[in-house]
């Protein structure tokens, strides 16, 4: 499938990854539909930080995944679908975990339903590498079990079987694309990287969770493009695809990382009220990409370095939308 000339809808296109995904797809020549979480002030999230040549072509639709007829409503005319819509937070999910199912589970279910009846050519779902929990083998490749550490990450497997599910009964054309961690420009304070950054440009000291844990870390640009290129590719139908860097660092030598990269002298100090609980914490992820690699040809093409250069330069220029002392869940 070629998606120049297509008709998308993005759910979760205010968010970090979606306002990227958005602007990839408008400048591939697609007639894009943004479906996004309605508030009373006319958020529109990170869309409003795209370029206004960009942002000029954009239908947006604001509305709730929870509400099946705005889903339907939304899904009309369309001939594929990236399903990024989602509560993200895990600590958010601890506290929340009722808001955080209907969002992510019964949300996935209505844009299922909505793709059945309009005959959708292609559905992108995400997925997480939460649905992992503790590696219990690196690098994680698409067999490895699932693992409900967090309400969050429970949720994400509902949402990955019941599109399974959706597939193996009605022959719905989905895949799924599973990414690790993500990165860049646009991500909110709940996130561990704006967090470091956000602190590290304000003050003399660094609140962070536990600094032995490790992750996998993907430029967002380069998972945006992953996205693309699953929508496009026919193979990727019934399958899911992980989507990282297939490298793993600690958050303490990420953290002394961009600290180098600032310049600025900061105290590390661990708070445990960024601790998750113990048998929720998830210890390691890496990522094997090796069937996006080998059936889509991805690689992700922007160093860690290189990507957190311009995820500072980004934070930066507006620090006023970040809290630094505060703990974002």
């Amino acid at each position: 499938m070629n998606l120049s000339g297509k008709k998308v809808l993005i759910t979760g296109a205010g968010g970090f990854v979606g306002s990227h995904l958005v602007e990839k797809l408008v400048h591939h020549g697609c007639k894009t539909r943004c479906f996004i979480r309605y508030t009373s002030r006319n958020d529109q999230g990170m869309l409003g930080d795209i370029p206004e040549e960009t942002y000029t072509g954009l239908e947006i639709i604001a509305g709730d995944l929870r509400d099946s007829h705005a889903v339907h409503e939304a899904m009309k005319g369309i001939d594929v679908v990236f399903h990024l819509g989602a509560l993200i937070a895990i600590p958010y999910s601890y506290f929340h975990p009722t808001e955080v199912f209907q969002t992510n589970v019964l949300g996935t279910l209505h844009v299922m339903q909505s793709a059945r009846e309009h005959g959708i050519e292609k559905i992108v779902h995400t997925s997480t590498s939460e649905v992992y929990g503790s590696a219990q083998y690196t690098p994680i490749d698409e067999k490895h079990p699932l693992q409900a550490q967090s309400p969050y990450s429970a949720s994400k497997i509902a949402a990955d079987k019941l599109v399974e599910s959706f597939h193996a009964s009605y022959g719905l054309p989905v895949a799924t694309i599973r990414p690790f961690n993500m990165y860049g420009p646009r991500q909110s304070a709940r996130a561990v990287i704006p967090t470091i950054i956000s602190q590290t440009l304000t003050q003399n000291e660094i609140f962070i969770g536990k600094l032995n844990t490790t992750r996998d870390f993907t430029y967002v640009c380069d998972t945006a493009e992953a996205f693309m290129q699953v929508a496009e590719c026919d193979e990727s139908i019934g399958r899911t695809m992980n989507v990282g860097s297939n490298t793993e660092i600690s958050i303490g030598d990420l953290t002394r990382m961009i600290i180098d990269l600032i310049g600025n002298r900061v105290e590390i100090i661990q708070d445990d009220r960024r601790f998750r609980p113990e048998n929720s914490e998830v210890q390691r992820l890496r990522a094997d990409s090796s069937a996006a690699s080998e059936i889509l040809g991805w690689h992700p093409s922007t160093s860690l370095k290189d990507g957190l250069k311009k995820t500072i330069e980004w934070i930066s220029s507006r620090l006023t939308i970040y809290r630094a002392r505060e703990y974002v869940i």
